[in-house]
């Protein structure tokens, strides 16, 4: 029987007082903290350092099988789905998941508080190593301090830390802007009016691809304008404010768009907008698209990374965990393929689904799915 609703008030206070000793008494007791060692790491192929002067990390070894989790935040894309996707089919394959107690996935949304108290609900639950899509770069150093003096391993993945305390594992998405961008400078002589479709606001990735577009598309010396919509990396919404986009400035010389690429080219068919160079993200869609209709003046340069990261984060928390030397910080290739270079069975599939990014591979860190595998799994928390 529930207590009366000023018994319950009042016991709101002590119930939060048990929380946080149970998560200070956790933090006091615990004994693993990673230590700053030389390198070089293990599988340099695969656990690639960011630069000569990464640091490298070593945890105490932990006995397994490991508790980790997956804090994902904004779930509203194909990126993400095939990314929950894709970590839940690495948890299965048999080498992985013989190393698996338990593996928990939640995604919290665009809700930054939620994404932190989720993370700090797994650390007070004792998982060895938490996995995190962050949905601010710079919000976690309270998470990232209780985390390491819990003695639990802290893998961020494409939205990463702004630190230096967690590892990280990304590819240059500052280097994915400045590619995109430079494809628009190669292909349009005379600069002009540029469309830019964003990803979700706040997110390392939508500003460090942001600032890569606009580094090199300042330092080209011609004159160049810029329209910014937010896409939000999703077919659906970045055809829409690509069509608006349209409906306003009429005309664009060139476009990049940082996810939704199929969305926001048949948002310029459907306005009967004239064929530009575009720069886009690796959607199976895009890139038939791209393909198609080369010969009538698409020009793309597509690249990025496939959703597959996570399963290298998730890789590295358990390499870590056994102790191995680590980077701290990772560095990923990125997938490109250029006009006139979109083969069919080859960078991309024509039968396949317009809703799969292409790419979804890491072979040297011996990461490799097909569509079935993925597709198969559900996007839903577990």
């Amino acid at each position: 029987m529930l207590a009366p609703k000023s018994r319950r008030s009042g016991l709101r206070p002590l119930l939060k007082l048990l929380a946080a000793t149970a998560l200070s008494t956790s933090l006091a007791t615990a004994t693993l903290a990673q230590e700053v060692v030389a390198g070089p790491g293990a599988e340099p192929e695969c656990f690639a350092p960011w630069t000569a002067d990464t640091k490298y990390f070593q945890f105490p070894k932990k006995e397994g099988p490991y508790r980790i989790a997956l804090a994902n935040g904004f779930i509203g894309n194909t990126w993400r789905i095939q990314m929950i996707k894709t970590a839940k089919a690495y948890a299965e394959q048999p080498d992985v998941k013989a190393k698996l107690k338990e593996f928990k996935v939640v995604s919290t949304g665009e809700d930054l508080a939620a994404q932190l108290a989720a993370v700090d609900n797994f650390i007070a639950s004792g998982y060895d190593a938490i996995v995190v899509n962050a949905q601010n770069p710079a919000a976690f150093t309270p998470v990232i301090k209780r985390a390491r003096k819990a003695g639990i391993v802290l893998v961020a993945f494409d939205n990463t830390l702004d630190t230096d305390e967690a590892i990280n594992v990304n590819v240059d998405q500052k280097g994915l802007g400045e590619y995109w961008a430079q494809w628009l400078v190669d292909n349009i002589p005379g600069g002009g009016k540029v469309l830019e479709v964003r990803g979700v606001e706040g997110t390392s990735v939508d500003r460090d691809r942001h600032d890569g577009i606009q580094e090199v598309l300042k330092a080209s010396g011609k004159n160049w304008e810029t329209v910014e919509v937010v896409g939000k990396w999703d077919d659906g919404t970045a055809q829409k404010v690509t069509a608006d986009a349209v409906a306003v400035h009429k005309s664009f010389v060139g476009v990049t768009v940082q996810g939704g690429s199929t969305g926001t080219v048949r948002a310029l068919m459907d306005a009967g907008h004239p064929f530009v160079p575009v720069g886009g993200e690796t959607e199976n869609g895009f890139r038939k698209l791209c393909g198609e209709h080369s010969g009538e003046g698409l020009k793309c340069a597509s690249g990025g990374t496939g959703p597959a990261q996570v399963a290298v984060a998730i890789k590295t928390a358990i390499a870590a965990l056994e102790g191995q030397v680590v980077p701290q910080s990772i560095r990923l290739p990125l997938a490109k393929v250029n006009d006139p270079d979109f083969k069919d069975g080859e960078n991309f599939y024509k039968d396949q689904s317009d809703n799969f990014f292409v790419g979804n591979a890491f072979p040297t860190c011996g990461i490799n799915f097909t569509a079935q595998e993925i597709m198969g799994q559900s996007e839903t928390d577990q």
